[in-house]
């Protein structure tokens, strides 16, 4: 079979971003806002930043490709869609956007269709009448817009329409801040905030630029970015998706609205957000895609989080996703992050792993480390700590303890970037507002991966001495297992030549041990938006908190490990059903349902 684990494994380029505020350059891998289409036999994903296309047969394996020149590589948030033998381009810009298409995405020629108008978070959808319509918006400040194109000009056929716009005061989901924890503001507290910002600069309105008056006001407002749309269509319903509420959050996420017709009016989704991933070692599942993969089978996939080095330094998830029998738009995350098989979730998309977490604050050692960075943070499920270790020899090391022989069926090695001070290697360049350098060379991330029963006998595991590749979430995989208890990761060989940092040595398979017992738990609605859930230990590694709006459609979930945590993402007025499920090394115990 065919298996993946999240983030995707593929060659996330490094970005070299002037940041003018700080007047400094920022170095950050960074790939987001993924397009994804199935076009003659095979899937390309398009995603922010990345200067091509990463192709696949089967959903779990991928090859990057460079797009022929000439396309607008440092525009943000590209979007394809698939209109007969061509695939349409586009991308993000504050100018005039041109819209291209092809008969043959990697090769080319790319014909350029002039455009008329800007637009930002871009998205064409082709209806089964043959009519194209097209979807934008990426602001705190505006909705998201709708409006007919002319399929052979691209340009507007009648006014565009505003179709959804952000409440940040009824919908818990789409609230600022790590789990919500930033409130918006009034438009009284906006403009008090303004009219401080005023008196600070020793200004009055009339002297501010009239051009920059919406995005102070904005920045102040700690309203949701409502941004991202894409559009499917699924029984005569017009499913509009959308992202919230900025993408430098765990709680990332995608909603979606539904109406008869494709512009409108649209009405919010019973289930919603339909994409929501805020735990777990990667978070983040917001502004994304849907598509029915060669088998009618859907998927989403979407922009997950790390934001440390930089607010953009962002990876890509996929995920199985599909409609339930009464419509409903969903989308599974419960272990969102854990290795899954292609061919097993496409049938099943609510399928339970059957390999667990078996590397959580298991002990773990290195020839080096620096200070505060010690190996016990390439095992604590967190992409923001990692291992450092005190050089760039090769010689440097890390080795996991188990702590018991184990079935072992995949290793995820997930590699860190840290404080990388080097000259920019190319010019800087693209629009003002994200001006950068992508890295054009193909770099190399080198490691060997041995695996020992006792600590003493070793045997070599996945050589990749030799590797031509820079994958920095590299998966290994074995569907027979191995007998192990130990891993030692050595010969490490990173991009730049920094020390090698390691985010997450994450190792998954089974461990001859009692299952977690059944958890105890309360949940309490503690206001309109926000439950507190807390839980008594059960022998678990962590647990899952599932909750949804029937006992039947438990559609979202949040992975801890930690016995409470308040979950920001409810809509108000609506009732929730909650249950809470724990795991460990030997799988999973479910919860009991309990009404909110």
């Amino acid at each position: 079979m065919n298996y993946f684990c999240n983030p995707v494994n593929v060659n996330y380029r490094y970005q070299f971003i002037d940041d003018q505020r700080q007047k400094d350059v920022k170095v950050a891998r960074e790939a987001a806002d993924p397009s994804l289409i199935c076009f003659q036999g095979k899937y390309y994903l398009f995603a922010s930043m990345t200067l091509g296309v990463w192709v696949s047969d089967d959903l779990a394996h991928w090859e990057n490709r460079r797009l022929p020149e000439g396309l607008p590589f440092y525009d943000y948030a590209p979007d394809v869609c698939v209109r007969g033998e061509y695939v349409y381009f586009c991308a993000s810009s504050k100018e005039i956007c041109n819209f291209y298409r092809t008969r043959d995405i990697l090769n080319g020629p790319y014909e350029e269709i002039p455009g008329t108008f800007d637009f930002w978070d871009p998205h064409m959808f082709l209806d089964d009448d043959g009519k194209v319509y097209f979807y934008w918006g990426c602001s705190n400040m505006a909705p998201v817009w709708g409006v007919e194109l002319d399929p052979e000009t691209m340009r507007q056929i009648g006014e565009r329409k505003a179709l959804i716009s952000g409440d940040a005061f009824s919908r818990g989901y789409e609230r600022c801040g790590e789990d919500h924890t930033l409130l918006p503001r009034t438009d009284e507290e906006i403009e008090a905030c303004y009219q401080g910002l005023l008196r600070a600069q020793n200004m009055t309105d009339a002297d501010f630029p009239e051009a920059y008056k919406p995005l102070v006001r904005g920045m102040f407002s700690q309203k949701p970015y409502i941004e991202g749309p894409w559009m499917n269509k699924h029984n005569g319903k017009y499913y509009l998706q959308y992202a919230c509420p900025g993408t430098q959050y765990n709680i990332y996420a995608d909603g979606v609205y539904v109406s008869d017709g494709p512009l409108g009016p649209f009405t919010l989704a019973k289930n919603n957000p339909y994409s929501y991933k805020p735990g777990g070692f990667i978070p983040g599942a917001g502004h994304g895609s849907t598509i029915e993969d060669m088998d009618g089978y859907l998927w989403h996939t979407a922009t997950m989080q790390i934001s440390v080095n930089h607010n953009f330094e962002r990876r890509v998830g996929i995920w199985p996703a599909g409609f339930d029998d009464e419509g409903e738009l969903f989308c599974n995350q419960r272990y969102g992050d854990w290795p899954m098989a292609v061919e097993e979730v496409r049938k099943d998309p609510w399928r339970a792993p059957g390999w667990y977490l078996l590397s959580y604050k298991k002990k773990a050692e290195a020839s080096s480390s620096e200070e505060g960075k010690g190996p016990e943070r390439a095992v604590d499920e967190n992409r923001k700590t990692w291992w450092r270790a005190g050089s760039s020899d090769p010689a440097e090391w890390l080795c996991l303890d188990l702590g018991m022989k184990s079935d072992v069926h995949a290793v995820q090695i997930n590699f860190a970037d840290d404080r990388i001070e080097i000259p920019v290697p190319g010019p800087i360049g693209g629009p003002e507002t994200q001006r950068r350098y992508i890295e054009e060379r193909d770099l190399r991330t080198r490691w060997i991966l041995e695996g020992s029963e006792d600590g003493e006998k070793y045997e070599v595991l996945a050589d990749k001495s030799q590797a031509e590749t820079d994958l920095s979430h590299d998966l290994l995989v074995w569907e027979e297992g191995k007998r192990i208890r130990y891993l030692r990761l050595t010969g490490i060989e990173v991009p730049y030549g920094q020390p090698p940092c390691i985010s997450g040595l994450r190792v998954f398979g089974i461990q001859e041990k009692e299952k977690p017992s059944v958890p105890e738990f309360t949940a309490e609605r503690i206001s309109d938006l926000d439950m507190d859930v807390k839980i008594q230990g059960s022998g678990a590694v962590g647990y899952n908190i599932l909750w949804g709006e029937s006992p039947e459609k438990l559609y979202h979930s949040y992975m801890v490990f930690c016995d409470r945590q308040r979950v920001g993402a409810l809509v108000k007025g609506r009732d929730y059903w909650v249950r809470v499920d724990a795991f460990n090394e030997a799988g999973i115990t479910e919860g009991i349902i309990t009404q909110l």
